[in-house]
């Protein structure tokens, strides 16, 4: 059976509105118009949908139900509108974008007046926060990550590496010494990441092949490595740090690093995206835009601090 959606379209504007007047002011269309479509839809699902009398209408609990998917029919045409201008190039609309606490704040967060400048058509909602989000389950257009991918249903383009390296302020060093191989980590205080899978865990690779574990205690648990900066700079603890968040303190000599020829498992900051068959031009200029300003040998952290090492 061939379903008139105008049908829809004409009988939401009259229950949203309350009258067939002000519906056929705000569709353009003649009163006699609107009845007629209302009428139709009613003759085509065998139900009454609207209470008429010389003064108001009424909606029927059966009206009540098909107003509500008439919203999502109506909404659902515009959304689809929206998304084929999109695709064809105009870079506006809403864009909801997800980022790790710590690197929208140091990293995303400076650039973005320039990605708002360049498209001023667009508008964004920025979510930071540390846990793995559904970007379907919860409306987001993109994400940026920093950690290793499992998540086969997302399209990955991958950006700059990040590396993590142990550091402690010169001060600690002074009173507690330099541990001189993974071993000696454990005789160490540290500041631990709690959104680790092992907090407590460090796998590291000499850069002759040879691998160590190592268990290590910390005086210190935090789900945010931002939060743990002054401490490490008061010389409480050592931390494992990604170069992103520790490189600034790197280059100033706040932060040392120490077993510089040792490595943990590298990482890579990624943009994600859903699958789509035709990719919203709004994504596609955040992920440009990723690639310029976070791409491989373009990321705004990188080795000027290597020589501040112990």
């Amino acid at each position: 059976m061939a379903v008139d959606l105008n049908g829809y379209a004409v009988y939401a504007k009259v229950v949203e509105l309350g009258g067939f007047t002000a519906a056929a002011d705000a569709l353009g269309l003649s009163k006699s118009m609107v009845s007629r479509h209302v009428a139709t839809l009613e003759d085509e699902l065998g139900v009454r949908l609207l209470n008429r009398t010389t003064r108001r209408i009424s909606v029927t609990e059966a009206g009540g139900v098909v107003f509500e998917r008439a919203q999502r029919i109506v909404a659902e045409a515009a959304e689809a509108a929206n998304e084929a201008t999109c695709v064809e190039g105009a870079v506006r609309g809403l864009l909801r974008v997800n980022a790790p606490m710590t690197f929208g704040i140091r990293q995303l967060g400076p650039v973005m007046p320039e990605f708002l400048a360049r498209y001023p058509d667009l508008n964004v909602d920025l979510t930071l926060n540390d846990r793995r989000v559904d970007l379907i389950e919860e409306g987001f257009d993109v994400s940026l990550r920093v950690s290793a991918l499992t998540d086969s249903s997302l399209i990955a383009r991958q950006l700059a590496p990040v590396e993590r390296h142990i550091v402690g302020a010169p001060g600690y060093f002074e009173k507690h010494g330099v541990p001189k191989s993974p071993t000696d980590l454990a005789g160490h205080d540290f500041l631990l990441y709690t959104l680790l899978a092992r907090p407590t865990h460090l796998e590291m690779t000499h850069e002759d092949g040879r691998r160590e574990q190592v268990e290590v205690k910390g005086r210190m648990f935090c789900n945010n490595a931002d939060a743990m900066l002054e401490t490490i700079a008061a010389g409480a603890g050592l931390a494992l740090l990604p170069d992103f968040i520790g490189c600034d303190h790197m280059k100033s000599r706040a932060f040392v690093r120490v077993l510089e020829d040792w490595s943990m498992p590298p990482l890579t900051l990624h943009v994600l995206y859903p699958h789509s068959r035709h990719l919203p031009a709004k994504v596609r200029a955040f992920v440009d835009f990723a690639v310029e300003k976070f791409g491989p040998g373009k990321a705004p952290w990188g080795a000027e601090y290597e020589m501040f090492t112990f």
